[in-house]
């Protein structure tokens, strides 16, 4: 009996594993089926170098998307990831017993909010701070990069945590016998040690970022324009398909398929080159 139990895990097991593989093949074929031939149409270099996005009169070009995914994304790592990892050293090395239980619930609440909690709170509290302070309408690259930033937060701080625990504390002792101070150990030989758990913490903030919708089409601006500075508004490839998506038919709505396509690329790529270089460390 006891056999036949085992058994019959590892069959579920296996058919579990089997449904998350055929879940990404079946989503990989119907946006292949139906993006490919609507960007095919279009022509590849009207639809992905494109500056004119007008349905009504079968425009369709996305790069100001693309640019503006790529400006928001990179501005929302560059203000996470800091910020993030400073955080999760300072849980891990730094933080009294006492208020670590509330630093980590804090986090752990960061991670359960909505977006669209997170976006109201950026329009009304980032977008007039912007506004006020920096310039422009407050809806823009940078409102929606501060904003993604605090979203991918959580992940950064608990992944970096947990790996820069995972490493031995031999390590730590190590460098305490060879004469390097508390802060010397921990910055260049417990972190460098994490490096691969802090690079996934990385692509799962990016992957995060890149793929937000409801709270950048609160803070964006939304206009399918290639940013010229910080305060412009930018709408990404995200907010370009849900915006749309409810009203589109025939080739639009195609088109709108395959901007989907470019997103999946995009992440595809992206996760391919972080994994060649976590493979080579």
């Amino acid at each position: 009996m006891r056999q036949f139990r085992e058994s019959g895990m590892q069959a579920v097991f296996f058919m579990t594993a089997c449904l998350s593989v055929l879940s990404v093949i079946f989503i990989c074929i119907f946006l292949f089926s139906a993006g490919l031939p609507a960007i095919q149409e279009i022509g590849w270099k009207n639809f992905l170098l494109g500056l004119d996005w007008k349905p009504s009169n079968h425009l369709f070009g996305i790069l100001p998307m693309i640019v503006g995914s790529l400006y928001v994304t990179l501005g929302a790592l560059l203000i996470g990831v800091p910020i993030g990892l400073l955080t999760s050293l300072y849980l891990a090395f730094f933080c009294n017993e006492k208020w670590y239980p509330y630093f980590k619930k804090a986090v752990s609440l960061m991670a359960g909010i909505p977006s669209v909690v997170y976006g109201f709170f950026g329009l009304v509290v980032l977008v007039p701070f912007v506004r006020n302070n920096i310039g422009g309408h407050g809806m823009g690259v940078l409102t929606a990069s501060i904003l993604l930033g605090i979203m991918i937060l959580p992940t950064i701080i608990s992944v970096s945590e947990a790996s820069l625990r995972a490493v031995p504390e031999s390590y730590y002792q190590g460098g305490l016998a060879l004469g390097a101070s508390h802060e010397r150990s921990i910055f260049f030989i417990l972190l460098p040690a994490a490096r691969r758990g802090i690079l996934a913490s990385v692509i799962l903030g990016l992957g995060r970022a890149m793929g937000e919708t409801m709270a950048v089409i609160m803070v964006a601006g939304n206009q399918a324009l290639i940013p010229s500075s910080l305060t412009s508004g930018v709408r990404t490839l995200t907010t370009n398909i849900v915006m749309e998506m409810g009203y589109s038919t025939d080739l639009h709505r195609e088109a709108l398929i395959g901007t989907a396509v470019v997103l999946f690329i995009f992440i595809l790529i992206i996760n391919t080159t972080f994994y060649m270089m976590y493979k080579k460390e």
